[in-house]
């Protein structure tokens, strides 16, 4: 018996230094540290990110080519307010962005995104994705 309830408590007390080791490793990873060692990774691995700006009622790059996997971000550093729409329907259309909003879209699959701003038609761009 005595064997037995030692076989538990030790069981219990290896579950708490797991979970432990668990929740020290993601949040050193949320606070940018390095988990302690023995921690799992749990977080998962963030898409890499490509900025475009909107500048002068123009798209910059106005061309851009990224992965499959890639995040791509508009940010909006003009005066007046711009709205991302794909020209084919191939992605969600950014609500309204004021000046410093920022719109993002994560990319999965490989093809050619042309996209425009829905109130300036004549700002377009594209997004080449391999």
């Amino acid at each position: 018996m005595k064997s037995m309830a030692y076989g538990v408590a030790r069981s219990h007390a290896t579950r708490r230094r797991s979970c432990a080791l668990l929740l020290s490793g993601a949040l050193c990873l949320a606070m940018g540290a390095s988990p302690p060692a023995g921690a799992a990774n749990t977080a998962a691995p963030k898409a890499q990110a490509q900025q475009i700006e909107i500048r002068n009622f123009a798209f910059a790059p106005k061309s851009l080519t990224v992965r499959a996997g890639t995040r791509v971000v508009w940010t909006n550093r003009d005066e007046e307010p711009h709205v991302i729409t794909s020209a084919g329907s191939l992605f969600a259309s950014s609500k309204g962005l004021d000046t410093s909003d920022s719109y993002a879209v994560t990319f999965s699959k490989p093809g050619t995104y042309a996209y425009y701003c829905s109130i300036h038609p004549m700002m377009v761009g594209t997004i080449i994705v391999q």
